[in-house]
């Protein structure tokens, strides 16, 4: 990190982390090995990466918000469900064989490509969102084992969010990644607690990587909701297709 054009990458690739991280997911995986590449070890990294995402989320938060789109306080409830357990989910030191685990995640996401792509759409009758009753309390259960997959690892749980909030509580794309970032705001938190106070964290690299990952956050948060769902559902696709193969293919 000792030429000025490390600096230059840092923001390049923070903004596109935080556009695709906003109407997608899956990020992290770019800027994971753009910072391992720059010389921080993995952990530190990881940490690292956790400031951009904090910052590119209350931005991301913002942007949705000055375009009317908010789902308070549904957002509240599942953030702080996923931060008890990102809390925990960051403590876990568990080894898990990283090829193994790449493939696992590779076939999870191909699985999300073919339900987006063949799940049938819901009749507009069927739209009505369901917030409230049992269907908000199984949501603050799944968003704890969320929160706890989050902490510890992260990767790809963008497209779990979006997937659950569509088909369980029958929210629009725009109104699944409004509730989204304002989830990973609060669970990433916690996460970047623990490894700040374990010294897995370099601010100075972690806010220069946050200003591309925010500008990238609230240009994409703005421009999804004036496109809207069709163009989310398409670039989710194109996404996770990506990923699924650089990570079958390259780890």
């Amino acid at each position: 990190m000792d030429q000025w054009y490390h600096y230059l990458l840092l923001v390049v690739v923070g903004f596109a982390v935080g556009f695709i991280n906003t109407i997608a997911g899956g990020g992290s995986l770019l800027s994971l090995p753009t910072l391992i590449f720059l010389g921080l070890p993995p952990a530190v990294a990881n940490g690292t990466n956790r400031v951009a995402i904090v910052i590119q989320t209350a931005i991301a938060t913002a942007g949705f918000k000055s375009k009317g789109v908010s789902t308070y306080p549904f957002n509240i409830y599942l953030g702080i469900s996923a931060f008890l357990g990102a809390i925990l989910g960051a403590r876990i030191a568990v080894d898990v064989d990283g090829e193994t685990f790449n493939k696992i995640l590779a076939m999870v996401m191909l699985a999300v490509v073919l339900i987006i792509i063949f799940k049938p759409k819901l009749k507009l009758e069927e739209m009505q969102e369901r917030l409230t009753g049992k269907y908000l309390w199984l949501s603050i259960v799944v968003f704890f084992f969320f929160g706890i997959y989050g902490g510890f690892i992260n990767a790809g749980l963008g497209f779990l969010m979006i997937l659950f909030m569509h088909f369980v509580n029958r929210m629009n794309l725009v109104r699944v990644n409004a509730t989204k970032v304002v989830v990973v705001f609060v669970y990433m938190l916690s996460a970047l607690a623990v490894f700040a106070f374990n010294d897995k964290v370099d601010w100075k690299v972690g806010l220069i990587l946050a200003i591309g990952n925010g500008t990238g956050g609230w240009i994409s948060s703005r421009f999804s909701v004036k496109k809207g769902d069709g163009f989310i559902k398409t670039f989710l696709v194109v996404m996770v297709i990506i990923m699924a193969i650089k990570l079958w293919f390259f780890g």
